[in-house]
């Protein structure tokens, strides 16, 4: 009795965990975004402040854009399995 009882219970959560792990890919997404486009914009505003180092800002912001972007797929990936 206490083995249906688990089990039905386990099978009531992996509703839960399925829609967890598409909110979860969900806000990963939207995080990325934000954040690769605040770091655009910082390095906007930077190189129109300083713009003999555009070249230094640019190659920063491709390099912190590229690991914002791995973190979020890294993410949506292991939101993936859960799926």
């Amino acid at each position: 009795m206490l083995l249906t009882i688990l089990l039905q219970a386990a099978a009531g959560a992996a509703g839960l965990g399925k829609l967890g792990a598409g909110i979860g890919a969900g806000l990963a997404a939207i995080g990325a975004g934000i954040g690769i486009g605040q770091i655009g914009g910082s390095a906007m505003e930077g190189i129109a402040r300083q713009p003999e180092v555009a070249g230094d800002i640019r190659m920063n912001m491709i390099i912190a854009a590229a690991l914002v972007e791995g973190v979020a797929l890294f993410a949506v990936v292991v939101c993936g399995f859960i799926l």
